[in-house]
Order: structure tokens, then sequence, then C-alpha cells
């Protein structure tokens, strides 16, 4: 089993998508919104109810054209972002977290660091890989949100399995991301956020 799978990783399956391809996006034609990035981050929720509709090849484009601009640290662009959207892999990967809201999203893109490529700081060996792939993971989230598209976080995977999917030595999955057209009976609740001065200290 565990050989058929390293097999697959080497033909690199339709599903094993790396965001370098993106490099030439097709230029958006139609205009999904015209929020600022403050309205882009209210509206953004943790959608966990999707519709059947697919996930456009112009949304995936204009997304992951938006994570390849993420910043990180030294530059190192230490990540790989799967995307997930056969019939086949999709269900290996519910195998990953069993929630049957998960399974309701047409597309996921697991989002992963390269331990090979991440930025060190010196002074205390804190390795910089998750906080980048983290960074780059939230532009994901904004631009979903902003081409009208539901997104979640999910970090609460099984990591034994995810590693039977994804036997790579070096990359490390950080977070699974379901993306599709948020159901209309969607769970919403309010959002709720400390208070300015709770969080921001001026010096």
């Amino acid at each position: 089993m565990k050989k058929n799978l390293i097999r697959q990783l080497n033909n690199k399956p339709s599903f094993f998508v790396e965001s370098t391809v993106y490099t030439n996006f097709a230029p958006v034609t139609r205009n999904i919104t015209d929020m600022n990035i403050k309205e882009l981050s209210q509206k953004r929720f943790s959608a966990r109810k999707y519709t059947a509709e697919p996930v456009s090849r112009e949304d995936i484009d204009y997304i992951m054209e938006c994570v390849r601009m993420a910043p990180s640290a030294v530059n190192r662009q230490p990540w790989k972002f799967i995307i997930v959207s056969s019939e086949e892999a999709r269900q290996k990967l519910w195998h990953t977290y069993e929630r049957e809201w998960f399974r309701t999203a047409p597309l996921y893109i697991v989002c992963m660091k390269d331990n090979n490529e991440c930025w060190t700081r010196p002074c205390d060996n804190k390795p910089h890989g998750d906080i980048d792939v983290a960074i780059a993971t939230e532009h994901l989230c904004l631009a979903a949100t902003e081409r009208g598209l539901g997104t979640c976080w999910v970090c609460n995977f099984d990591t034994a399995a995810m590693h039977d999917m994804f036997p790579y030595d070096h990359l490390e999955a950080v977070a699974i991301i379901p993306v599709g057209h948020i159901a209309d009976d969607c769970p919403h609740t309010e959002k709720k956020r400390k208070a300015m001065e709770d969080i921001v200290e001026e010096i």
C-alpha cells in the first residue's frame, strides 16, 4: 500500500498541484466584490456546509495567485499547496478528518510547510515555517471570500492518516482548507472579537 502511494506521488497525479503552476493565471474577467480588506476580514467566517456546485478554474487560479504572492521569512516560500478535487482524492482526505460537514466541500487545499526550506531564527533556533504557511493560508481564505466562496481552517486532522496519504519526508501538513459555495443553511454565528484595548498597547 505504501509503495503504491509513493509511486502515485512520483507520478504526480492530477490532484497534486504545486503553487508554482500559477505564475500566469488567467485574467479576472468578472468583478466579484468591491470589498476592502477590512470588509473582507469582517465577512470571512468558518463555513461548515457547502453546496455541490464546483469551484471554477478561474476562481482557483485567482485564489492560488493570491497565495503565491504571500510574504515569507527571507522569502524562502517554504510551502506546497495540494489541491484535492477528484472524487478519489476527496474520499481519501475524508479519513483524515471525520466530520459530516467536511464531506460537503467540493474542493480542498492542503497547506504544507517544507521543513527543508523554512528560515530558522538564529538566536533561539525557532523555525518560521508554520508562521509563513499561516500567512499564505489566510491570503487563501480572504481571496476566496472576495470571490464569494467559503472556507474553514481545519487543523485538528489525523496526522498519521495525513502522512499516509502524503508520505513526503520533508513536507508537513499545517492545515486543510475546504473551499466551496456556502450553503444557504450553513451555520453562521455572530463574530465575537476582543475589544481593541484588550489586544493593542502603544508605548
